[in-house]
């Protein structure tokens, strides 16, 4: 769907000087016979005459498009300063910015710079074969980034969800960490105090032993009375004999 257009014609020779022509004339018959890294030498030195030199680098971004070296052709073609006294040739030039840009596959280019063609020679089939080209290849470029967009969208969305659910399965098993160490906290306590009661019913006196020790200190208690006792008596009978009738 592409076609170069090559202008080998030198432009406005009136404005160059004669070595830059005759570079120029080399240039062309080098291209012709395909001899494409004589033909850039010769280019480059009428560039060296004149950077302002439109055939020059005009014809040397076609002899780069030859070559494949597209980044490089794309830089010559922009440095054509397109003015109104070179609408003589603009068609052509922005047909071959628009081919570049295709092999580039910078399609918004591509298809502006054929756009450009067009609107200069409406008649030019191959411009409006390679504007359609480029057209649908950017069409395509602008789905296929929405799908990209759409699908990292879902990716997102995925991801996402995917951390919620991780973020409350943690938070579920915390909780369930948390219940379950109080669980074994209350049971503990539990334990804990099974064993005091435990022990506190070891410490109680079987019958026996308390029937006895209630026998011991109720003896113990009639000793301590029967001394009492005792005592009021002996004092009572002190004072009787010292009792003068």
């Amino acid at each position: 769907m592409r076609k170069f257009v090559c202008i080998l014609l030198a432009l406005s020779f009136s404005a160059v000087a004669f070595g830059q022509k005759a570079d120029l004339r080399k240039g062309n018959r080098q291209f012709k016979k395909k001899d494409y890294a004589a033909a850039d030498i010769s280019y480059r030195k009428a560039l060296m005459q004149d950077t302002s030199s439109v055939a020059a680098h005009y014809n040397l971004a076609n002899n780069l498009y030859r070559q494949e070296n597209y980044d490089e052709a794309a830089k010559q073609l922009e440095s054509v300063q397109m003015t109104a006294d070179k609408e003589a040739f603009a068609s052509d030039y922005y047909f071959n910015a628009g081919d570049v840009a295709i092999a580039r596959q910078d399609w918004q280019t591509a298809v502006n710079m054929f756009k450009e063609s067009l609107r200069r020679n409406p008649a030019d089939v191959d411009a409006k074969e390679n504007y359609i080209y480029a057209r649908n290849k950017l069409m395509e470029q602008q789905q296929q980034q929405q799908q990209n967009q759409d699908q990292n969208q879902d990716q997102n969305q995925d991801q996402n969800q995917d951390q919620q659910q991780n973020q409350d399965q943690q938070n579920q098993d915390q909780n369930k960490d948390q219940n379950k160490d109080q669980q074994d906290q209350q049971q503990n306590q539990d334990q804990n105090q099974d064993r005091q009661d435990k022990q506190e019913q070891q410490v109680q006196l079987s019958p026996q032993q308390a029937q006895q020790l209630l026998q011991a200190i109720q003896e113990k208690e009639k000793q301590t009375q029967e001394k009492v006792d005792a005592q009021k008596a002996a004092a009572l009978k002190s004072r009787q004999k010292d009792k003068n009738w």
